[in-house]
């Protein structure tokens, strides 16, 4: 059995400084040229010429058609008939358009330790980074004082339970966890016992994520769900999407498919260390109304940060934070 460390609530509120972490986004996401864009646009105006040519460049980005008119929309608006003067001047302007997009959306994940256990219900397909998230959550999650508890709800993949009792292990926080095949809704439903026995504050449940059978996917999320409301009829207080960013527009249509099924409270995107452009957060923000609550680079725990639209943003332009 793990043992539950509870560090002092004031250190709940504290601030790390996160310049490093978005230096690093900005460094690795697409090389350090974010959208990846190739303007050239010095001395033209952003006519129907121009606005084409852009227009295909976010397009190519993942950024998505109604995002990408929106952007143009707004650029025109605050270029007016002026001239551009320069590429730098086009990037800051982007950065300002896409702060604006993605800044109602950057709402941090807040805990309601009134809850006890809070239930975090982590969703999203094979491959996408959940279990790893749930991880590093863990471990931001208890950095800040909370006792935390996981839930291995990925019953159909063996490695998925070891690899969370791993993260376990190495945060110092107790796994509930049955066999390989067991029903994913009573594990969750054992481990809210578990946790409300233990005066857990958060629970962070992973869940299966299989391809191959989505509309048994979505019945059986849906029992987590209504089975995790059995003790507390709030519960799961957060439904978070884990998404990787890599599969461009794809990422779009798992959110909307996950979001039909259970209401998603939150979205975590993973690897834009991998190559990916990020205007696929763009393009969600356009479509769905669900905030932003983390982005990831890589596999360490302080590889993940809570999501800030003005540093995302100026990472998506290719420019130093304003």
């Amino acid at each position: 059995m793990f043992s539950i460390t509870m560090r002092a609530m004031s250190d709940r509120d504290e601030q790390k400084p996160r310049g490093g972490f978005f230096k690093r986004l900005r460094e690795r996401m697409n090389r350090g040229r974010g959208l990846g864009l190739t303007l050239g646009f010095a001395g033209r105006k952003l006519d129907d010429e121009l606005a084409e040519e852009l227009e295909t460049q976010l397009l190519m980005a993942d950024v998505g058609l109604d995002a990408a008119d929106r952007i143009l929309a707004a650029m025109r608006k605050k270029l007016g008939k002026a001239a551009i003067d320069s590429d730098d001047q086009v990037r800051a302007l982007l950065r300002d358009v896409l702060a604006d997009m993605l800044r109602d959306h950057a709402q941090p994940l807040t805990v309601d330790t009134s809850a006890r256990p809070y239930v975090i219900l982590v969703v999203g397909v094979n491959g996408s980074g959940k279990t790893t998230t749930i991880g590093k959550l863990a471990r931001r999650l208890k950095d800040q004082g909370y006792s935390v508890m996981l839930a291995a709800g990925d019953t159909y993949r063996a490695a998925a339970i070891e690899q969370l009792q791993a993260w376990g292990e190495r945060n110092d926080v107790p796994v509930v966890a049955q066999q390989p095949g067991a029903d994913p809704a009573a594990v969750i439903y054992d481990a809210c016992e578990a946790a409300r026995a233990r005066g857990a504050d958060v629970l962070l449940a992973d869940t299966a994520g299989r391809l191959q059978n989505k509309a048994g996917l979505m019945a059986e999320l849906e029992k987590v769900v209504r089975i995790a409301g059995k003790l507390d009829p709030a519960a799961p207080h957060e439904k978070m999407l884990v998404l990787d960013s890599s599969l461009g527009q794809n990422a779009i249509s798992q959110a909307v498919e996950f979001h039909n099924a259970v209401g998603l409270t939150g979205i975590t995107m993973t690897k834009l260390d991998g190559g990916a452009k990020g205007g696929v957060l763009v393009a969600l923000a356009a479509q769905l109304d669900v905030p932003f609550r983390f982005i990831g680079v890589g596999e360490q725990a302080e590889d993940m940060d809570v999501f800030d639209a003005d540093a995302f943003a100026a990472a998506l332009a290719g420019i130093e934070s304003a």
